[in-house]
Parts: structure tokens; sequence; C-alpha cells
């Protein structure tokens, strides 16, 4: 006779915790999928009636970062995730068997919870052949085996979601996205290189909280963790609204707190939570550390230019030029209007400066 599976709550007892603390940890998960601490109460009742959801973690074309970053979690915390919330029941990274052990644990996992398991995937997929062969098959026949029954399809970093630094020109491997492969099936793509530990785990919580995919934006992001850029929320930006802008790597003003943007930021085109959760149990992140953000979460990063020379693309133009050039030979009032582009914030403040000093002479 099946042993009946017992619910999170139950496993969360089991583990020795108490109801308390069982509490605590329903507050961090309504916290982290951005509800109100009202809320607290229906995500407890969610997890005392829910049971496990198995999780099966393939790493394709990847460099292990998208797994190290889950495995560091603060809140919820990697254990409370794996050991309460889910059944991680395949993980190349912390499994202890290696070899055709491996792949027949896989494979009895695929039989004993198909259709129920959820599948997050790291890495991309190269197109060549020769690349990214296990056990004797290939990554992108493994893939299609494993996202055929599952009963949710991850992408867990940049290179799962676009194609990341694999694909990056000349793109030797072929790498493209797991979208490329699993045609027609739905993926929630959770982008970053690596993601953030706690936007991975949240969007883990939620699927097992309300036994739904989170809602998501028109590229498949979940709107929670990608709705705002991270320039809306950048603890530098009343700097940028003020145009103080930092020249250099060793310009004092840098350390007070100028906005990063003439050194390369891509803040204000990059989508994720960066300004909000932070890294490292929220205790900073990049810009605030003195860093430009790279725009490691959009697509094809790597190839949208050096990564701390700034250049912008202007309205109306596909002309990628430097706007300290172009700012150069502004005189029309009217770029008042169009202020919200640093490039032409620094072109108005650069002709403004020389109509002054032409008042003062004359």
């Amino acid at each position: 006779m099946k042993q009946e599976e017992p619910t999170i709550y139950e496993s969360v007892l089991q583990q020795g915790y108490t109801r308390r603390t069982f509490l605590k940890i329903c507050a961090a998960l309504a916290a982290t999928m951005g509800l109100d601490y009202s809320q607290t109460g229906t995500v407890a009742h969610a997890l005392e009636t829910k049971k496990r959801v198995p999780l099966i973690w393939l790493q394709m074309q990847d460099c292990t970062g998208c797994s190290e970053s889950f495995i560091r979690s603060s809140y919820p915390k990697t254990e409370s995730v794996i050991f309460n919330m889910i059944s991680l029941e395949y993980m190349e990274l912390l499994t202890a068997a290696a070899g055709f052990q491996t792949e027949d644990a896989e494979q009895n996992v695929l039989k004993k919870y198909k259709g129920e398991y959820v599948l997050a995937v790291e890495g991309s997929v190269p197109k060549e052949a020769g690349y990214l062969t296990i056990g004797g098959r290939s990554g992108e026949d493994l893939l299609r085996e494993a996202a055929q029954n599952a009963k949710a399809v991850m992408a867990f970093g940049t290179c799962s979601s676009w194609g990341g630094i694999a694909k990056a020109k000349p793109n030797p491997t072929g790498a493209q996205p797991i979208s490329a492969v699993l045609k027609g099936i739905p993926i929630i793509r959770v982008p970053g290189c690596p993601p953030i530990a706690e936007v991975m785990t949240g969007v883990l919580a939620n699927l097992v909280t309300f036994d739904q995919l989170p809602e998501t934006d028109m590229l498949g992001r979940p709107k929670a963790y990608y709705r705002h850029r991270i320039h809306d929320k950048c603890n530098r930006r009343a700097y940028f609204d003020a145009g103080l802008f930092a020249e250099s790597f060793d310009d004092p003003n840098l350390k007070a707190g100028y906005c990063l943007y003439k050194l390369g930021c891509k803040g204000p085109t990059t989508y994720n939570s960066c300004a909000e959760l932070r890294w490292n149990g929220g205790v900073s992140y990049p810009i605030q550390s003195g860093n430009p953000c790279i725009g490691c979460s959009e697509a094809d990063f790597w190839d949208n230019g050096p990564l701390y020379t700034h250049f912008a693309k202007l309205p109306l133009t596909q002309t990628t030029i430097d706007p300290e050039k172009w700012g150069a030979g502004i005189t029309g009032a009217a770029l008042v209007g169009v202020g919200a582009h640093a490039g032409i914030t620094a072109a108005v403040k650069h002709h403004k400066e020389k109509q002054q000093d032409k008042g003062d002479q004359e």
C-alpha cells in the first residue's frame, strides 16, 4: 500500500520545527511573493493542505552559478524550501551519485512523478553537434524528455532564458535558450547572471502555495520581480534626476552616491529586483556598491557594447553614438522635453551652461 505523502505543514513538524516557526516561514514567503502581511494566513492555510512539489533541476550548458545562487537564499532559507516546500528529486550539483547512477535516478523520477513535477532548467542548449553530451545523449534530447511531462517549466538564469554568455558572438556551440527547443510549452523565465536567490525561491513558493504559475509579463517573466527597471528603484536615482554623474571610477563623487550612467550603467533598460531585494541577504547590489549595472538579466547583454562604456541609442535613429560627442552639437531648447534620457539631459545642461557664460560676457 502506497504511503500517503505528508503535507508541507506536516513535513515542517517532522523536521522538528514548531507551529510558531511555521508561521514565520509563511510570513517570509508572503513577503517574498510581494503579498501583504495580512495574507500570511492564506499562505499558512495553503501550506497546511498542500503536499510538497517534486522538483527536477537540469543543468545544460552552464557555469553552475544559478545553482550556487539558489542554495544561498536567505528568505526563505534554501533548506526550508528544499526540506519543507519542495521535494528536490534531482539536481546534479547536490546529488551524491555520479555517472550512470545519476542518470538512472533521473529516469526513475521522471516515471514516478509523471505530470506532477516542476522542471527547472539552468543553462543554454547547443545546436551544434558534439557539445553537451550526457550519458551518450544530447542535452537537447534530455531537455525534451524532461519537459514532456512536467507540470511547469522554469528557465533559471539568463542562459536558459535568452542564451546567455554561451550565445555571445561568435556563438561557437550554437547556444540557444530553452524556448527554442521547447516550442509551444509555457516557460517561466527567471533571468539574471545569476538570478537573485530569493527570486528563484519566491517563484517556487508562489507555485507551491497557489498551485498555479505566477502572473508574467509579455516576455514570460514573473511580474512580481521584473515589473520595474533597476533605474526606477535605484538608490542613486536622485542624482540622475539632478544631472549629477560620476565621470570615472576614481571620481570622488562616485563614493558620494553620484549616478553611474556615464560609466556604462544599464539600469535604465534592465528589468530586475536588484534595487529592491538586493543581494547576499539584502546587504547590497552592484550599483549601491559602486559598480554600474551590466544588464545581466536582459537578452544578449554580452553583445550590447562594452560593459563600462556608455553608448546611447537616440530616438528615431538606429545609430549608436557617444552621447558626449553628440551633446556638444546640441543647441535647440526644445530638447528639454526629452530630458528623461540621461544623454539628452547632459546635453541640455551643457547647452544651458554655454548660454549662461555668453550672457555673463554680454
